[in-house]
């Protein structure tokens, strides 16, 4: 194929000696087969090893080229399998698998090879090999119009299969990346595909593919429902599984064993987790100082701007590195997201002639979070980001190393979209919550959380599963944790109502009031209703003691 269409179809053809492995493998598994289906079979590689381990099984093979369909027909003629085979020219994504799963007899096994493409990639390339647009993972707001709504085609067709198969008894082996392999198992897991045993084996995708990308065979036997645990084998031939990786309530872990040990650290983190500033637009917002009001930019354009709105930037390579004096600036436009941008031309008329010269990059910005926003705006951005300390952390590597960050020169420092941060307005409250996050408990707990060979490691998801109250207590830390439990939940003299709830730019309703800045960024806070009717010193009393113990009660629920 030519390259577009080897793009846009995710078309990596399986190496014989490979497909020959990966039914080898399916024979020690004691897999049997009347009927092999494979659904995208490219040039039949799959259908004659699997041919040749299952020498009285029908093979069944579909394919969108034509010239590959005319390859696979051949290659099994050659394999002297052409009498017990089909195969034809099918789009899968219109075809009907229930009905063709309902059609066949006998005990089936799927396998192959199906594309490795997400389909962000294909629509860039205004390719057209894609599924029927659903919200198949039901997601939600944001989350459906950015990173998380990007999926594999693969990811779409073996759910697809999933479906197709959940009324019956069948194998399913297929060769995909690592990350599909775990989306479609949670998938099923959670949504009763009724896998009844699953494993991956690792395979060396540069060696076979030259791809530089975590991937294996994916083993799923389908028809009931079992435990929501696979066995991770490090290779195709290794006799024992080297890690179990499983369905932890919504969420999957790494480690399944080491998990059930320690989920005692697992809760609602009484903190928010915050994403760094994305702007999208770095060629522009990012700059270094060279001179008085001189900055150059990443177009390495030397430019003259006004301070007030500079603001000295970290980068997830920073916090991993362990280097937190920041050697380059962030151009922050609004306070927070959706304010108005027209502002700048008045108080920093270079910046805004600066921005203004790049107007078209920034309308250039691919994501659909900007359609419809003042110009030069910003996501990632609220009074929190303006938080004197932070505590974070990079979400790109696989080991975290969680980092206390205090102002610079008198700002604030910001985070960018790589990165992971709770904001604090005081140094000392940043500095334990640091120290309890590094302790070996939270470490290997996060290690039993995470997985390698992805992407994005660490995420707000995951870092919202720390119970800090827990991992404090296991760290010999409990006692300075309590301490700032008690500081940070001090009540006024008045009987409150209390009601929990996340930091919210909503400004409070008459007769509500707030908890001061200390501990505007950190926490849930206790909004308390005032009633007005005078009290005596030991009703007041109870009434600090009550709130103490139902905020004790009740932490950090939402």
């Amino acid at each position: 194929m030519k390259t577009k269409a080897r793009m846009e179809f995710g078309d990596f053809q399986t190496p014989l000696p490979l497909a020959r492995e990966v039914c080898k493998r399916l024979k020690v598994e004691g897999v049997a087969a009347d009927v092999v289906i494979e659904p995208t079979c490219g040039q039949g590689t799959f259908l004659v090893a699997a041919a040749e381990s299952f020498p009285r099984s029908r093979m069944l093979g579909w394919d969108i080229n034509q010239t590959y369909v005319a390859e696979a027909r051949a290659a099994l003629k050659r394999a002297g399998a052409s009498r017990r085979s089909s195969v034809v020219c099918q789009n899968f994504f219109t075809h009907d698998w229930e009905a063709e799963s309902e059609a066949l007899q006998g005990k089936l096994l799927v396998l192959g090879n199906p594309p490795w493409v997400t389909n962000s990639a294909v629509s860039a390339i205004n390719g057209s090999n894609l599924p029927t647009k659903e919200n198949f993972l039901g997601l939600r707001g944001i989350a459906a119009r950015t990173g998380k709504s990007n999926f594999d085609i693969s990811e779409w067709m073996l759910i697809r299969l999933v479906r197709a198969l959940r009324g019956r008894e069948a194998t399913l082996a297929m060769l995909c990346k690592t990350a599909t392999a775990r989306k479609l198992l949670r998938y099923a897991w959670q949504n009763d595909g009724r896998i009844a045993k699953a494993a991956l084996y690792r395979i060396d995708a540069a060696a076979h593919f030259g791809a530089a990308v975590d991937a294996c065979l994916l083993l799923a036997r389908t028809g009931s429902a079992g435990p929501a645990v696979a066995a991770v084998f490090d290779s195709l031939s290794a006799a024992k599984a080297s890690v179990r990786m499983g369905l932890a309530g919504q969420d999957l872990v790494a480690d399944i064993v080491a998990y059930r040990r320690m989920r005692h650290l697992e809760g609602l983190c009484p903190f928010r987790w915050r994403s760094g500033v994305k702007h999208d637009c770095a060629s522009v917002m990012e700059l270094r100082p060279t001179n008085g009001r001189l900055f150059e930019n990443r177009l390495g354009e030397q430019v003259e701007l006004e301070t007030e709105y500079l603001f000295p930037l970290l980068k997830c390579t920073d916090l991993a590195n362990g280097r937190t004096t920041p050697e380059r600036l962030v151009l922050v436009t609004q306070r927070r997201v959706g304010d108005d941008t027209s502002g700048i031309s008045h108080k920093a008329p270079h910046t805004w002639r600066y921005l203004q010269s790049h107007r078209n990059r920034f309308d250039a910005r691919g994501s659909s979070i900007y359609r419809g926003r003042v110009p030069f705006a910003l996501f990632g951005i609220g009074d929190y980001a303006f938080a004197p300390w932070k505590v974070a952390v990079s979400g790109l590597h696989r080991h975290p190393r969680f980092q206390v960050i205090g102002p610079f020169e008198d700002k604030p420092v910001f985070l960018d979209d790589t990165c992971y941060y709770l904001p604090f307005e005081q140094e000392l409250h940043a500095r334990l919550v640091a120290d309890i996050l590094n302790s070996a408990p939270c470490r290997q707990f996060l290690r039993s959380l995470t997985f390698t060979g992805v992407k994005r490691p660490v995420t707000v998801d995951l870092l919202q599963r720390l119970n800090l109250t827990a991992i404090a207590e296991e760290a010999g830390l409990g006692e300075q944790w309590r301490a700032l439990e008690r500081a940070d939940y001090r009540t006024s003299q008045a009987a409150p109502q209390l009601q929990l709830v996340m930091e919210t730019a909503t400004p409070p309703a008459k007769g509500i009031l707030r908890k001061p800045a200390s501990a505007r960024y950190g926490r849930p806070m206790i909004r308390q209703k005032v009633t007005h009717k005078p009290q005596s010193k030991t009703a007041a009393s109870r009434g600090d003691k009550a709130v103490a113990q139902v905020a004790q009660r009740m932490k950090f629920e939402t």
